[in-house]
This record gives structure tokens, C-alpha cells and sequence, in this order.
């Protein structure tokens, strides 16, 4: 029998996106429906941020016996349990998990239904037994791993980040298909581990970055022993002995015991029937407009199914606009130039705003540049971690873009995003005070560096300071 529900917001997808905006909202005092058909939490919580990074903490705590000669600790190989490594990813997963998990909601008074969502007309949603209509409607169904047309690799068995956390057994060579974020790093990843790994790229790896800041990384990831190969395509795959045989364009055929598809994300839409609701969407995603609207007033789309930045805190972010103008009436639109982001690699590397080629194209000859090494700074120097740059992109004394590569990236990347969220001046910054020794100071000495040449080979300030010496008391 079918079961009719009316409600204020009915949320579909219980990812970080769509839990932000059903927690936040049922405690404003909407009446909300939370649709979710697979595994509460999302992709973040079980096969993306969470693991990796727990992954990444065991990779590094790996490593960290390897590099202790330095230090005058010897160093040593480290004896490394996959199979335990994995109950730890597993142990991290369910740490977090009462956060997001079913019961929690409910408790809140979201009434969540464990199905997948369908929509039969533009404002009603049939998810199993039940047809719900909502006054308002939040698309967050987020992506997964997009499969390449290749030659043979639906034939064979491969991992996606849906499946590597499970492995049963320990590959002796991990093939990754893939230099983006994930492929880079779950390649440094399971080379700390002791595992054999090959990247393959048909580009350059991290195409999106700072090619200044990633040859930094990738400097880093060679030295570790992981093989990457860059503007090479896969022609073909297929199964051997070994367990996966991979043919490149130029003929060479490399074999590995795993491979990891790690080519991109696709968009969670193929079953949302768009249609009946009037909604449109485009190759990457549903097509939104500013304030994260679709072409039916009455639905949003938030997260990565919209194809754009594809990060939790950007799911979050969003969340924050739908809430002002779905419950509140306020105006809001989206902006992206003071979102940061985060490759959690050793050395990270972390972006917010333009990216140095794009600041060129909009601005011109009227950007400015200023850069600081880490070799400069005490507390890197001290930690023996001083491979990596900050750069910063100033237009009329406000930063536009801020890269940075090097230890804590992502901690020390969140100060500009605060800056530039805000239009901080950088003579605002120049008067801060940074504690010494500490990484924090990176940041404010690249903005010396950005005054030192008008301060220190200005014709105009020296004559003023001998001008001043000349007639002082």
C-alpha cells in the first residue's frame, strides 16, 4: 500500500551535504524527509574522506621509521599489516559514524526513509512505499567513480575507493588509473605501505594545480619510489596471471596484482527521472543557477551532483545557501573564490581562489606575485620538512588566490581563506604578529615579501628616510 507524505523539505541524499541541510533545518522548525538508499553518511564518511585520510595517518606513521636518521634515531623498514591497517580504516569509520548515522536524525525528528528517490511530477518523489510531496525539495546525491571507456576493463577486476577499503588480501603491485587527488593520494598512500604502486596519468598529474607547486609533490612521490608515468593512455586491459595486464598508446604493457580506477567522478543522477520534474542537467551534472536553484523553482541541487568543486566542505558550504533561501526567504548566491581545498598528500597541497595561470588571464600585468620558500621558515628547518612554497596573487592590494605546498598546507590555507572571504587588506596583515617558531609565520612572511621591494628599493622611501635622518633631532 502506498504511503502519502507531506513535508516542508524533503532532502535526498544522506551525504555531508544533504545531512548538513536536514540537521540544520529540522531544528529551525521545518518539517523534514531525509531519502537515503544506500549507506547513511555518504561517500565522505565510508569511501572517501574518512578512510583515505585514516589510510594516509597509517601511511604516514609508516614512513615516520623510515626518516628518523636525520634526527639521530636509526632508521628501519617497518613491519606493515595491511590486513590491520584496514581494521584501523575500518575503527575510524565507525568512530564517526553515530554522527551521521540514522538514529541520530531521527532523534532530531528528521524522519529518514532508507530508499532511493524517483520523481513522478515536479514537486513529489516516490521512494519505495512512499510518495512524498514537499513545498521544497534538495537534490544531494552526490558522485562516484567514473569508469573510462577502456578496452577490456569491464572484463576484470578493479578497485574503485567504493571497494578498496574491503581488499581481503595485500596487493604486491597496485596499479592506478588516474593522477588526480584520489589516484595521487592513494598512490603515496600504499607505497608507504610497502606496496609496489604505478600511476598512470593520461595528462600531467593534478592538471588542475599549480604546475610550479605540483612539481614540488611529485618530486616528493618519485624520491618514495612510486612509478608514475604521465601523458600515457591506456588502450587496453586485461587479466593475467599476475592479475591485471595494462597496455599503454606506445605498446608497453605493464602487469600489477590490483588495479584502482581513479579517473574522475561522475554525477549521482541516472535514477532521479529529472524529467518529470522538469529538471535539466548537462554532461557533469544538474544544471543550477546561483543560488543553487534547477530550471523547478521549487528543487535545489547541492554537492558534487552539481559537477563543479567536488569537496565535502564545498556540500556543506551549499547547505548554508539553500537553508537562507529555503527556509528564511533570503537572497543567496554562490560563491567560490574563497572555498579552499586540500590534496592530503606529504607535502600537502592546498588552493583557495585563482590558481597563478588564471589570475594571469583575468588580470594581467596589474596581479602581483609574492612567494616564500619553506626552507626559509625556523620550524621547518627544525622538522627537517622544508621542501615547499607559499604564493600568493594580490590585484589592488587584496589577495585574488593563494597556493601553497609543503607540511600543514591545509592548515595554513585556511587563514587566507578567511582573508579572502572578507576583502582583508594585506596591510591588514602585515600588522600581525605571528608566534615564533611556527609554520603560521610562512603566512606572514610572504607578505613581507610582497612589501620588501616597495619598501626597500624605492627610490621615494629612501630619500624620505635620509630626508628624515638629515633634520631629525
Amino acid at each position: 500500500m502506498e504511503k502519502k507524505i507531506k513535508t516542508d523539505l524533503l532532502v535526498i541524499g544522506a551525504g555531508s551535504g544533504g545531512l548538513s541541510v536536514a540537521s540544520a533545518a529540522v531544528q529551525m522548525g521545518a518539517d523534514v524527509v531525509l531519502l537515503e538508499g544506500h549507506k547513511m553518511g555518504g561517500d565522505c564518511l565510508n569511501f572517501g574522506c574518512v578512510p583515505s585520510k585514516a589510510l594516509l595517518s597509517a601511511a604516514k606513521a609508516a614512513q615516520a621509521f623510515r626518516g628518523g636518521d636525520a634526527f639521530g634515531v636509526k632508521s628501519q623498514d617497518p613491519q606493515v599489516n595491511y590486513q590491520a591497517v584496514l581494521s584501523h580504516v575500518a575503527d575510524i569509520i565507525s568512530k564517526i559514524e553515530p554522527h551521521d548515522s540514522q538514529e541520530r536524525f531521527e532523534a532530531l525528528g528528521v524522519k529518514v526513509i532508507r530508499e532511493f528517490g524517483r520523481f513522478i511530477s515536479d514537486r513529489e518523489v516516490e521512494a519505495g512505499s512512499y510518495r512524498i510531496k514537499a513545498r521544497r525539495i534538495v537534490i544531494a546525491t552526490g558522485s562516484s567513480a567514473f569508469i573510462p571507456p577502456i578496452d577490456g576493463l569491464q572484463r576484470v577486476p578493479f578497485l574503485t575507493n567504493e571497494t578498496l577499503f574491503e581488499l581481503q588480501s595485500t596487493p604486491s603491485h597496485l596499479i592506478i588509473l588516474g593522477g588526480g587527488p584520489i589516484g595521487v593520494e592513494m598512490a603515496q598512500a600504499h607505497r608507504r605501505l610497502g606496496i609496489k604502486v604505478t600511476l598512470l596519468e593520461a595528462l600531467k598529474i593534478l592538471p588542475r594545480e599549480d604546475p610550479e607547486l605540483v612539481s614540488v609533490l611529485e618530486t616528493k612521490l618519485r624520491e618514495e619510489g612510486v612509478e608514475i608515468r604521465q601523458e600515457t593512455k591506456v588502450t587496453k586491459v586485461s587479466k593475467s596471471a599476475v592479475g591485471v595486464e595494462i597496455q599503454l598508446s606506445d605498446g608497453e604493457k605493464i602487469e600489477g596484482s590490483h588495479l584502482l580506477v581513479a579517473a574522475g567522478r561522475r554525477s549521482n543522477m541516472e535514477n532521479l527521472n529529472l524529467e518529470a520534474a522538469g529538471i535539466t542537467q548537462s554532461k557533469t551534472g544538474i544544471e543550477v543557477n546561483a543560488s543553487l536553484k534547477t530550471k523547478n523553482a521549487r528543487v535545489y541541487a547541492i554537492g558534487d551532483v552539481i559537477g563543479d568543486l567536488q569537496f565535502t566542505n564545498v556540500a556543506a558550504y551549499h547547505a548554508g545557501i539553500v537553508l537562507r533561501s529555503s527556509l528564511l526567504g533570503m537572497p543567496s548566491d554562490v560563491k567560490t573564490d574563497h572555498i579552499p581545498y586540500v590534496i592530503f598528500t606529504e607535502p600537502e597541497l592546498a588552493q583557495v581562489g585563482l590558481t597563478e595561470e588564471v589570475a594571469r588571464n583575468k588580470y594581467g600585468d596589474k596581479l602581483a606575485i609574492s612567494r616564500f620558500s619553506y626552507n626559509e621558515n625556523d620550524r621547518a628547518i627544525a622538522e627537517r620538512s622544508t621542501d615547499g612554497i607559499i604564493k600568493i596573487l594580490v590585484y589592488h592590494s587584496r589577495v585574488v588566490g593563494v597556493s601553497i605546498v609543503g607540511r600543514q598546507a591545509g592548515e595554513l590555507v585556511n587563514f587566507w581563506a578567511f582573508v579572502i572571504a572578507n576583502g582583508v587588506k594585506l596591510s591588514k596583515i602585515a600588522q600581525m604578529v605571528a608566534a615564533y617558531p611556527t609554520l603560521g609565520e610562512i603566512n606572514k612572511r610572504v607578505v613581507g615579501n610582497y612589501y620588501a621591494p616597495r619598501l626597500f628599493e624605492s627610490a621615494g622611501v629612501k630619500k624620505l628616510v635620509r630626508f628624515i635622518q638629515k633634520w631629525a633631532p
